[in-house]
C-alpha cells in the first residue's frame, strides 16, 4: 500500500509563503496530476513531498507513517526529473543498476530487477547501449527504468515530458499510462503544465494557484464542474470564452463563460462580430471572432472553416452548456 496523506502543509522561504496550508489524500494506486500556472507551487510541492525540501509547517504521511524528517533515500519515493541525469559512461544496463549495487544486492537479484524493468519500457535491446546512442524518449524511459528497479511506493514525475518533439510526448504519455497500468500498486503523482497530459493521464488533477488548492476532482469533473473563474479558465484548451459586463447581463452573472465547442454559429444569436483570424486543423477549425471583449471568443467547428477575416459572425451558446460567474469568482448556478 501506498497512500499518501498531506495535513496543512506549509512551505516558506523567508516571510515569503510558497505553500499555504495544502491538504490532499491521495490513495493507493493513484495517478495525481498537479497543474497550475509558473511560479504556483507544483513542482515545490513534489520536492516537498520527495524530501528535497524541507516542510515548514504541517504533515506529510506515506501509509500512515510521518515522514517530515525522513531522508528521502528512506521514503520509499523514486523521483524522475525533467532532465534524464543519466551517467554518460555508463551503459543503459548499469545507470538501471547504479542504485542497486549500492544497496549491496546480489549480481543475480541486480540482473532480475533490471531486465524485469527493461521488459516493461521495451529497453531490452539497449541494455548495452551508452546513452549518447539513445533518442530522448528512450533515454526518458531509462530514466523511468532506473526508478522502477527500487520497487517505489511512489513514483514522482516532474515535467519528465517537456525535452521531448510533440511526437514523441505522445509516445511517452501512452507508455506512461501502459506502465501505471502494470504497477496496479504504485502511486504515482505527476507535474506538467501540459493540458493534454493532465487530462488524459490523471485519475485525479490538482490545480493550484499561489500556493494554494483551488480544485481536486477527475479531469471531468474539473472540465464540466469548475469551482471558480479561474479553474474553469485554467483547464481545457483552449480556454474557456469569458464574456462581462453588457456581453453577460443576459445571463444575469458578473461573467460568462462557454467553451469554444459549445458555441453554434446562427443568425440572430447572443453575440456578433467579426472574424479576425481562423486555424484549419483538418479535423476541426478555430474561428476567431471580435465582439468588442476584451479578448476574442474562439468557435469551434468540425471540419474546414470557410470564413475570412472580416466576415461577420453571428453566434449563440447552447442551452445549459454556458457557465455564470459572480463578481468574486464563484459559480452561479443555472
Amino acid at each position: 500500500m501506498s497512500d499518501l496523506k498531506i495535513t496543512s502543509l506549509y512551505k516558506r522561504y523567508g516571510a515569503v509563503e510558497i505553500l499555504k496550508d495544502v491538504n490532499l489524500d491521495i490513495k493507493s494506486g493513484e495517478f495525481i496530476v498537479f497543474v497550475g500556472p509558473s511560479g504556483c507551487g507544483k513542482s515545490t510541492l513534489l520536492r516537498c513531498i520527495s524530501g528535497l525540501e524541507s516542510i515548514s509547517a504541517g504533515t506529510l504521511e506515506i501509509d500512515g507513517r510521518v515522514v517530515n524528517d525522513v531522508a528521502p533515500s528512506k521514503r520509499g519515493i523514486a523521483m524522475v526529473f525533467q532532465s534524464y541525469a543519466l551517467y554518460p559512461h555508463m551503459t543503459v544496463f548499469d545507470n538501471m543498476a547504479y542504485a542497486l549495487k549500492l544497496q549491496r544486492l546480489s549480481r543475480a537479484d541486480i540482473e532480475e530487477k533490471v531486465k524485469s524493468a527493461a521488459e516493461k519500457l521495451q529497453l531490452t535491446k539497449y541494455l548495452d547501449r551508452l546513452p549518447k546512442a539513445l533518442s530522448g524518449g528512450q533515454r526518458q524511459r531509462v530514466a523511468i527504468g532506473r526508478a522502477i528497479v527500487r520497487d517505489p511506493k511512489v513514483f514522482l514525475f516532474d515535467e519528465p515530458l517537456s525535452n521531448l518533439d510533440a511526437a514523441l510526448r505522445v509516445q511517452m504519455r501512452i507508455e506512461i499510462s501502459q506502465l501505471k497500468e502494470q504497477l496496479p500498486n504504485t502511486t504515482m503523482i505527476y507535474v506538467t503544465h501540459d493540458q493534454v497530459e493532465a487530462m488524459t493521464m490523471a485519475d485525479r488533477i490538482v490545480v493550484l494557484k499561489d500556493g494554494v488548492v483551488q480544485q481536486v476532482g477527475s479531469p471531468m469533473d474539473l472540465y464540466e464542474h469548475p469551482q471558480s473563474l479561474f479553474v474553469a479558465g485554467f483547464i481545457g484548451s483552449p480556454k474557456m470564452n469569458f464574456l462581462t459586463g453588457k456581453f453577460a447581463a443576459p445571463f444575469q452573472a458578473a461573467t460568462v463563460g462557454v467553451r469554444s465547442e459549445h458555441i453554434d454559429v446562427t443568425p440572430g444569436g447572443t453575440w456578433s462580430g467579426k472574424v479576425i483570424h481562423s486555424e484549419n486543423l483538418g479535423s476541426d477549425s478555430y474561428i476567431y471572432v471580435d465582439v468588442g471583449s476584451t479578448e476574442p471568443i474562439v468557435v469551434r467547428q468540425a471540419g474546414k472553416a470557410s470564413y475570412s477575416p472580416g466576415d461577420a459572425l453571428s453566434f449563440s451558446p447552447r442551452a445549459n452548456l454556458f457557465y455564470r460567474f459572480d463578481e468574486s469568482g464563484h459559480p452561479l448556478m443555472n
